[in-house]
């Protein structure tokens, strides 16, 4: 059995819809698709996305309208679905999807922005320290666990164009790249560096300064896995060429017997 899973922020499911999604999401033909930032209550979508032929799809929108939001999509029936972390404050955002499959547990995130404010940014802290708990306690049960999504940080130098003149920004401070360290510590791979150690793997590019043209951009977008999973991983990418977003898609693919 092989999950091609994609994840991909679309910064507004119903602009991406006009912007040749249909014809991409038809020739990837992914296992499970993964979206974030849909800024979309369901009433106000179409039905070829509410109800894609093939796929079952799981949203989760925030309170606020147009704003944050979740979509998984996947050829599976999930055995179960979970909106967010039971705590209000984060759930009421829409930020997270928990499907559990028969192989593995995999969450679609939308890890909050921190660049707004030092409000914003303690309340991302503060989201990130419930997620790991939330990732820690499944772990013990010896699930295997796919965690994908904007995860809103760079992680390493390597991750980003120019990490010198960011490293007071919001995205690389200390702090954001120290959780994601303990993420790391606690058993989870960030699969797209176990095939590609090379730098200029960006994920997101800022649309104000034309910086995609140029290739100035950032690696917010993982998968992280639990490490029970590493041999299951077959291969991680970034699809950069794909337009509609200032994120493009990034990529694995699990296989089991």
């Amino acid at each position: 059995m092989i999950f091609k899973i994609l994840s991909w922020n679309v910064n507004g499911v119903r602009a991406v819809l006009k912007k040749g999604f249909f014809d991409w999401f038809k020739k990837e033909s992914p296992d499970i698709l993964c979206l974030q930032e849909t800024k979309a209550q369901t009433h106000q979508l179409p039905p070829e996305i509410l109800y894609p032929p093939g796929y079952h799809a799981h949203w989760n929108a925030a309170k606020r309208p147009g704003y944050s939001g979740v979509a998984t999509l996947s050829r599976t029936k999930p055995k179960a679905v979970d909106l967010g972390f039971g705590i209000p404050r984060f759930d009421d955002e829409g930020r997270v999807l928990e499907t559990e499959f028969e192989p593995f547990t995999l969450f679609n995130i939308y890890f909050p922005n921190g660049k707004m404010n030092d409000e914003r940014l303690k309340y991302k802290m503060d989201f990130y320290d419930a997620a790991l708990e939330v990732f820690k306690k499944l772990k013990k049960k010896k699930r295997g666990i796919v965690v994908c999504g904007d995860y809103n940080t760079a992680h390493q130098a390597i991750d980003l164009a120019h990490p010198k003149e960011n490293e007071k920004v919001s995205g690389f401070l200390p702090l954001e790249r120290a959780w994601m360290d303990k993420l790391a510590a606690s058993g989870f791979i960030d699969t797209l560096r176990v095939f590609n150690q090379e730098p200029g793997q960006y994920s997101w590019w800022d649309l104000r300064t034309g910086a995609r043209s140029r290739n100035i951009g950032w690696r917010i977008d993982y998968h992280f896995i639990s490490e029970n999973l590493r041999p299951n991983l077959q291969d991680a990418f970034i699809l950069p060429e794909v337009m509609g977003s200032d994120h493009c898609p990034v990529g694995i693919t699990l296989k089991f017997k």
